[in-house]
C-alpha cells in the first residue's frame, strides 16, 4: 500500500494538540493542495479563512458551542462557499447576478466543493503528521461568525478544520461495512441486516475505548441526532438570506 493510502486509511479526529505552531511552509501547502482539488466548470467557489489568534481562536470556540479544541489548536480554518467572485465578474461583464445565486443548486455546489476542498485538507495536513478535527458548529451562530469573518454577499461559512500536531492517539473509529456505502449498477436498499452488523461493531467499539467508555450503537446515534424537532443550525436561513443566497424558491 503506498503512502497515501496509508495516509488516508490512518485518519481519526484529533481534539487535543501539542504546542507546537504549524508552521507556514506546511499551511501553505495545505492550501496549495486544497486549490488544486477538483471544483465545479473552474469557477473555484471555496475560500479558506485561517484563525491562529489565541483570543479569536477562544471566540470561536464560543461560537462554535463551547468546543475547546479550537481553542487549543494552532490554527482554526474556516471554509466559505464564495460567490462574491463570481459576483465580481458578472459585474465586470455588466450581467445580473442577484437572482441566479439564489438558485438552489448553486447552494448544492457550494457544499459540494467545500466539502472537496476541506477533504483534501485533511489529506494534506495528515501527510504531514498533523492531527485534524472538522468542525460543523461554524453554522451554529451564523450570523456572528459571518461579522467576525467580515464576509462579504456571497460568502457562507460552512465547515471549520482544526489543524495541529496530535497530543492524543484516539484509535481509529470503525466504519460500515462496504457493501452499506458502496454498490455496483443498482442501489440496494436492503440495508437492515449490514446496519444490525455495525451496530455489533460500533457498540464493542465504544465498550472497549480506553477514553469515554459509552454504551450504545450507531443506529441509536443516528436516530437521536435526528430527533424532531430537529433545529441544530437555526440561524442559517437568516444567514443566507443576509449573504444573498436565500429566496422564496428555497423555503
Amino acid at each position: 500500500m503506498n503512502e497515501v493510502m496509508n495516509t488516508l486509511l490512518s485518519h481519526r479526529s484529533i481534539r487535543i494538540y501539542t504546542e507546537q505552531p504549524v508552521e507556514e511552509a506546511i499551511l501553505e501547502q495545505i492550501i496549495k493542495a486544497v486549490q488544486a482539488a477538483p471544483n465545479w466548470v473552474n469557477l473555484q467557489h471555496v475560500s479558506v479563512i485561517a484563525v491562529k489568534d489565541k483570543e479569536r481562536l477562544g471566540k470561536f470556540a464560543e461560537l462554535c458551542g463551547g468546543q475547546g479544541t479550537i481553542a487549543q489548536a494552532p490554527v482554526f480554518l474556516i471554509f466559505c462557499a464564495d460567490f462574491y467572485r463570481t459576483w465580481l465578474a458578472c459585474q465586470e461583464q455588466g450581467q445580473a447576478f442577484d437572482e441566479t445565486v439564489s438558485q438552489i443548486d448553486n447552494l448544492i455546489v457550494g457544499a459540494n466543493e467545500v466539502g472537496i476542498a476541506l477533504g483534501t485538507a485533511v489529506a494534506a495536513a495528515e501527510s504531514f503528521g498533523l492531527g485534524t478535527v472538522p468542525i460543523g458548529d461554524i453554522r451554529l451562530h451564523a450570523l456572528e461568525a459571518v461579522e467576525e469573518l467580515n464576509l462579504p454577499p456571497y460568502v457562507v461559512p460552512m465547515l471549520g478544520l482544526c489543524i495541529g500536531y496530535p497530543a492524543e492517539e484516539p484509535g481509529i473509529k470503525p466504519r460500515l461495512p462496504k457493501d452499506a456505502v458502496y454498490f455496483e449498477e443498482r442501489y440496494n436498499p436492503d440495508l437492515q441486516p449490514l446496519l444490525a452488523q455495525y451496530d455489533e461493531t460500533y457498540a464493542r467499539y465504544l465498550k472497549e475505548r480506553p477514553w469515554n467508555n459509552r454504551v450504545g450503537n450507531w443506529t441509536q446515534l443516528a436516530a437521536d441526532f435526528y430527533r424532531a424537532p430537529y433545529s441544530h443550525y437555526p440561524e442559517v436561513p437568516q444567514m443566507l438570506r443576509r449573504q444573498g443566497f436565500w429566496s422564496d424558491r428555497l423555503t
